[in-house]
């Protein structure tokens, strides 16, 4: 089969692999159709490396049941699935509690087992979701981000009628962006340097547009709101930067939650950390999608927004391009001349 493996930072090859082969009673063999590019693949391809070099890489696809193991009865050759990438041990006191996101050997596929940059992958029954005829496959490719933006937003006390920021309108920003307004905000503020994306926040949702290059972030959202910032702030960018600036957007007894991970130290300058304090901020961190019962409300509401068209994810697709043009089109990716949001394999 066709497959993405990555061997070191800016070494991904496009090889054959062998196929998959049932070994547990309880696996599924998914012929896949689609699958996304993550941000975090970008910072590991970049940055980071691989947890095993050589391993076909990716964790965000969907696509078809091809085989099964002897326990799976409620599943048929044919179905259409999106895939929970994560993987748990199910014995440490994370996982006996039902936290299933704290559990320490918490990965995806692609890090250490086969991954879904191929043509077939192999994961655990409970990993996989049926997904109505109305979503499509690449929709259901981003049921994994959206899991992970929502995961986010369940952290939180957002209610209807909340003012929110998003710092960063990447996929995960996108995201965040609508399931505030469908979990009932009244006004989301979208952030980016760069004009194009906040258009497509425009077009998902967004109702006002802010650019920190037009001006201080903080000082313009204090102008939208007459000096008292939002009552959520969401920290999707991922960078050090905003990472700090996101404090001093939210008003006092605010919440901040941070979705992005910033591949570098953190700088907090004295104004900005001390609105922690003085503004009595409640501050949230978010990990992966996952929630109990395994895989979790995250996903089962992803899907089933996608299936009534509150969530609009097909905007966000920037280039379909098929497996082959994989090492291409990372290094295209991270070359920054030309405009991405989600890359998306066909297969």
């Amino acid at each position: 089969m066709e497959s993405l493996r990555f061997y070191g930072i800016r070494d991904l090859r496009y090889e054959e692999s062998p196929q998959p082969t049932i070994e547990q009673d309880d696996e599924v063999i998914i012929r896949v159709r689609n699958a996304g590019i993550c941000g975090s693949d970008i910072s590991r391809y970049k940055k980071v490396g691989p947890l095993t070099p050589g391993n076909i890489w990716g964790h965000e696809y969907a696509g078809e049941v091809f085989e099964f193991g002897d326990n799976v009865t409620d599943l048929h050759v044919g179905d259409r699935v999106a895939v929970c990438p994560a993987l748990y041990c199910g014995k440490c006191k994370y996982c006996r509690s039902g936290y299933i996101a704290a559990c320490p050997d918490l990965l995806v596929t692609g890090a250490k087992v086969p991954g879904g940059f191929a043509t077939y992958v192999k994961v655990p029954r409970e990993n996989v979701i049926r997904i109505p005829d109305s979503v499509s496959f690449e929709e259901a490719a981003f049921v994994e981000p959206s899991a992970v933006a929502l995961h986010g937003i369940f952290k939180t006390n957002l209610q209807p009628g909340y003012s929110v920021a998003v710092m960063g309108s990447g996929t995960i920003g996108l995201l965040a962006i609508q399931w505030a307004k469908i979990c009932g905000a009244q006004t989301v503020y979208a952030i980016d340097i760069e004009d194009e994306k906040l258009n497509l926040a425009k077009q998902v949702g967004a109702d006002i547009l802010i650019n920190p290059k037009d001006g201080n972030t903080h000082e313009q959202i204090m102008t939208y709101t007459n000096g008292d910032g939002v009552d959520l702030a969401v920290e999707a960018a991922g960078s050090p930067i905003t990472s700090s600036q996101v404090f001093a957007l939210s008003k006092k007894g605010g919440e901040v939650v941070f979705m992005g991970i910033p591949y570098a130290d953190v700088q907090i300058e004295r104004f900005y950390f001390e609105k922690i304090v003085r503004q009595e901020l409640t501050v949230y961190g978010s990990w992966n999608a996952v929630s109990s019962p395994f895989p979790g409300r995250e996903f089962h509401t992803t899907i089933q927004c996608m299936d009534i068209g509150k969530l609009q994810v097909k905007p966000l697709i920037s280039h379909r391009v098929p497996l082959k043009m994989g090492p291409e089109i990372f290094e295209r990716i991270i070359d920054n001349k030309e405009g991405f949001t989600k890359v998306m394999f066909e297969l």
